[in-house]
């Protein structure tokens, strides 16, 4: 079976794995519902033929706002089938953003997945001049609910299916299947258009390198509509995998030990996360116990696939037996793959996970390009930490003079929605897409060093690249998050956020005394515990990098409160504007 369209992967799994009772299955209220091959080819189409039966035409844009369901997947399908276009969106926007993204893509329909969303859609739909169709997917009271429209698909299957069909054989792979709009940390987003081949290209691109089969099962959490998360998902289908819908992202750990899982995709914040409660774990034990936990921890962050040493590999092997294994243990008990993107990952977060065998590969891709350029590669055993893997068959890439990375090949975008100009603007008359990173490479592996709009420039002329910096002061316990501030300004700043988790436990030690979080960071002691970290990594910094000032805050930065884009990206501008008499503070009354 030859796939060049996002459809035909029905057609592939009917051929090769129509044994499949779980192929898609999502978790609520404690309990999965599992859906075999045939109920998802069944629902996709019947999905289909209601969509016809309602009127909709060839070139209609659809929107789905949901959580990760398999309903997702039936709505998908059935929109390309009937030569509509599907445009899913970030289940966490605000109004404003609702209503620019509805009225921007011309959307007749919105499938909303649950009454808090429906709640939060709503009063953007309400200021719109031309209102779409709205269904929800959960039974909601006094709301139209797609259940009517699978009805009404299988009461005019008849005269629908031979439409469908006829459909199925006109679309051309380079059709438009998709608008995604970006997550954007700057400006308002755009809408990425995407062609079947640009998504089946990309997706069969990263399959050939998958190492699991139709006998293993991955949980997804990270939102379908982020273009990442949604190849993956098509990859797994293309290899008869099936696909497990988390509950929400607090019951990761206990949904990966229910299903047995064998791997997830992730962005680096999530597994910042995973990697702090392994931290803390042994924080809490005490004598030879917390003796072998911390042995085994610091091995494993000096991990490394080309390591030859026998001695290392010795002691390995019994901090696998000892202490890594418990880890599995937490998450299913099997060696696992993950793979990370997004942005870029602390090499320290890959060797620990990789030692544990959950065994994380890097990817680096953007919307724009469906998105994989390069990626790490599991089946070749082509690894290298640090970097983001060797650039995909049928990719070209190049560096401009600045260092910034250029790309073209099957994958990249058919340009953005109603902006020709803005398209003619990253994408030169050779066409090279512009993806304003900055990076090299390091033999045949591409490395990331920093987003080209992010760069700035202090006073003195020299540069800063904050990302490679920030994720240098993240090597750090003691610090969760941190921005590196100075354009135009004499030296390098920073504001820090503490790892409040580890600082705690550092208070407890050395009897430092405070009645809340914001008392804490005001104590002298911990305020001279962190200067001595930022001296420490300061001495392996230029002259100019060296973080001269800062100011910790007691804040957490999350998406709800605007600092973090949807794929946890930091939004500078939105910080910068939000501290700006941090800001001043900082550099107010210097004389360096």
């Amino acid at each position: 079976m030859t796939i060049t369209r996002t459809f035909d992967l029905l057609a592939n799994l009917q051929d090769k794995y129509s044994h499949k009772e779980d192929i898609l299955a999502r978790k609520t209220n404690g309990k999965w519902t599992k859906y075999s091959v045939n109920q998802y080819v069944e629902r996709s189409h019947s999905l289909s033929y209601g969509l016809l039966s309602m009127g909709f035409e060839p070139g209609d844009k659809v929107i789905t706002i949901m959580e990760n369901r398999p309903e997702w997947n039936f709505i998908d399908m059935a929109l390309t089938m009937a030569k509509m276009v599907h445009v899913p969106v970030y289940t966490i926007l605000s109004v404003d953003d609702y209503a620019y993204i509805i009225e921007h893509s011309d959307a007749k329909m919105v499938f909303i997945g649950n009454e808090n969303l429906y709640s939060r859609v709503m009063p953007a739909i309400e200021r719109l001049k031309t209102k779409p169709l709205v269904y929800t997917i959960n039974e909601i009271e006094n709301t139209q609910n797609i259940s009517e429209i699978f009805k009404l698909g299988k009461e005019n299957e008849a005269e629908k299916a031979p439409i469908i069909e006829k459909y199925k054989e006109e679309i051309s792979p380079d059709d438009v299947a998709t608008i995604v709009y970006t997550s954007g940390t700057t400006g308002t987003s755009k809408g990425v258009m995407l062609s079947h081949w640009n998504l089946v290209f990309n997706f069969l691109g990263h399959a050939a390198q998958q190492i699991k089969n139709d006998s293993h099962r991955m949980l997804s959490f990270l939102p379908l509509c982020h273009i990442y998360e949604r190849t993956m998902n098509y990859e797994y289908q293309s290899l008869g995998i099936s696909t497990y819908y988390a509950e929400n992202l607090g019951t990761i750990a206990a949904d990966m030990q229910d299903i047995k899982g064998d791997g997830f995709c992730a962005v680096p914040r999530v597994l910042e996360g995973i990697y702090d409660k392994l931290r803390a774990a042994g924080k809490d034990l005490s004598g030879i116990k917390k003796i072998i936990y911390e042995w085994a921890f610091s091995l494993a962050e000096r991990f490394d696939y080309e390591n030859n040493s026998k001695w290392y590999w010795f002691r390995y092997r019994i901090a696998n037996k000892l202490v890594y294994s418990k880890w599995r243990e937490r998450l299913g008990g099997k060696e696992l793959l993950v793979v990370s993107g997004g942005s870029s990952i602390r090499p320290r977060i890959i060797r620990l996970f990789s030692a544990a065998k959950m065994y994380i590969f890097e990817g680096y891709g953007l919307t724009e390009t469906s998105p994989v350029i390069a990626v790490n590669n599991p089946k070749e055993m082509a690894i290298r930490i640090g970097t983001v893997g060797r650039i995909m068959e049928g990719i070209e890439v190049k560096f401009a003079d600045d260092g910034e990375i250029l790309t073209r090949g099957a994958c990249l975008m058919k340009g953005y929605y109603k902006d020709p100009e803005y398209t003619k603007q990253v994408i030169d008359e050779e066409g090279w897409f512009h993806t304003g990173d900055i990076g090299h490479m390091e033999g045949e592996y591409l490395k990331i060093t920093d987003r080209k709009k992010e760069i700035f420039k202090l006073s003195n002329g020299k540069y800063i690249a904050p990302q490679l910096l920030e994720n240098a002061f993240k090597e750090s316990v003691l610090i969760e998050n941190i921005i590196i501030l100075g354009n135009e300004e004499k030296f390098a700043s920073a504001i820090i956020l503490p790892n409040f988790n580890y600082l705690h436990f550092w208070a407890s030690k050395h009897k430092v005394h405070y009645r809340d979080n914001q008392k804490l960071i005001e104590n002298t002691k911990v305020l001279n515990r962190i200067q001595k970290e930022v001296d420490k990594i300061n001495e392996s910094l230029a002259s100019h990098e060296k973080i001269k000032r800062w100011k910790v805050i007691k804040d957490e930065w999350s998406i709800a409160t605007g600092e973090l884009s949807p794929t946890l990206k930091l939004k500078r501008a939105v910080i910068h504007q939000k501290y700006a008499d941090i800001i001043k503070q900082i550099y107010g009354d210097h004389e360096n």
